[in-house]
């Protein structure tokens, strides 16, 4: 990795340059016990800072941080660890985890953001056991909606109250030049959510955003992976084996998480699956804009709120259990860290 200078990160009053020494200090040296993520880029650590003077505190005290930390062997380099830098030095926005600095030091390259104590949503959707309740239906559109807020947000859109928070930018570098739509770049980020347009021809674009949402809203609606080599042959890839039963609406039911039996309408799950089919379209010029994609999360949402019978879904509707999210008074899981394409493309 090439040493670079400060010179080429955009001045923002609100970001502070941190030492790497005090870093260090704050994650309890990168403890392994520290980890709270990991991706392309690296590794996530948990970390404590005094809340005035921004300096290493000691564990357990002051406010908790999450720092980002480069791997230098990684799949990602300076310039991405620059634009997502710039990019989010410059946003602030409600649906964006906020950044508070950074450190360029050396060979060392890392990203101070906010801690997000409710965890990520790969943790709470994916985890299983008698002790833990699965996130709801309704919590979960309230997820979705809140991630693609975020992401047209990011897309130029105009969009406000929302509570879920978008972070990780596996694929950011910077934006399109000229009369260019799209960016070329290294094949990165985390496998699975990539369109593929992007994996033939490494061009980026808005709707690449749009497609890597679609599966994480996919994943939202059956509770599984991406891609998940410990479920049968055939079913490793959740998009290729989902695909088929989206629009079928009597086929629906193979995808749709079984633990959620009677919380929603029929009418809301193919709605929601049929949106998850138009984002995951082959061909990128068929997936929706972003703000096309709030606007019918927004309707699904009200639909859930006009009291549809929501026994018209199951078979055999079962008392609906209280999820995690419930038992805090509606408030949404926030997404740190999440894989993602890029939503820096508009």
């Amino acid at each position: 990795m090439t040493p670079r200078s400060e010179g080429e990160i955009l001045q923002s009053p609100n970001l502070k340059s941190f030492r790497f020494a005090d870093l260090k200090m704050a994650t309890k040296n990168f403890r392994p016990d520290s980890v709270l993520g990991e991706g392309g880029f690296g590794s996530v650590f948990k970390g404590w800072i005094d809340e005035n003077s921004l300096t290493a505190a000691k564990p357990g005290t002051g406010t908790i941080i999450a720092v980002k930390r480069l791997n230098p062997e990684g799949l990602q380099g300076h310039r991405e660890w620059l634009a997502e830098l710039n990019y989010l030095g410059q946003l602030h926005h409600p649906h964006l985890v906020k950044l508070i600095g950074y450190c360029l030091e050396d060979e060392h390259r890392l990203l101070v953001y906010e801690f997000m104590p409710r965890g990520s949503l790969e943790n709470h959707l994916f985890r299983r056991g008698s002790y833990f309740q699965p996130l709801s239906w309704s919590l979960r559109m309230k997820v979705a909606l809140g991630a693609a807020k975020g992401l047209a947000f990011l897309h130029n859109a105009e969009t406000k109250n929302y509570n879920a928070k978008l972070s990780d930018f596996g694929l950011a570098k910077d934006g399109p030049t000229g009369d260019k739509s799209h960016v070329s770049t290294r094949v990165m980020g985390t496998y699975g959510y990539a369109a593929p347009e992007y994996l033939a021809t490494r061009h980026l674009t808005a709707r690449s955003d749009v497609y890597s949402f679609g599966v994480v809203l996919l994943e939202l609606l059956s509770g599984r992976r991406a891609v998940d080599k410990n479920r049968p042959t055939g079913e490793h890839n959740l998009v290729e084996w989902a695909r088929p039963y989206l629009s079928n609406k009597r086929k629906i039911y193979r995808v749709l998480d079984s633990r959620l039996e009677g919380q929603y309408s029929m009418e809301a799950a193919l709605k929601t699956a049929t949106l998850a089919s138009r984002c995951l379209s082959a061909e990128a010029k068929f997936r929706p804009r972003m703000n096309e994609v709030v606007t019918a999360l927004e309707q699904l949402q009200d639909l859930g709120e006009s009291g549809t019978n929501l026994n018209n879904v199951s078979k055999a509707p079962r008392v609906r259990r209280r999820s995690t999210g419930d038992a805090n008074n509606g408030r949404s899981v926030s997404a740190y860290p999440r894989p993602s394409a890029s939503p820096l493309y508009a």
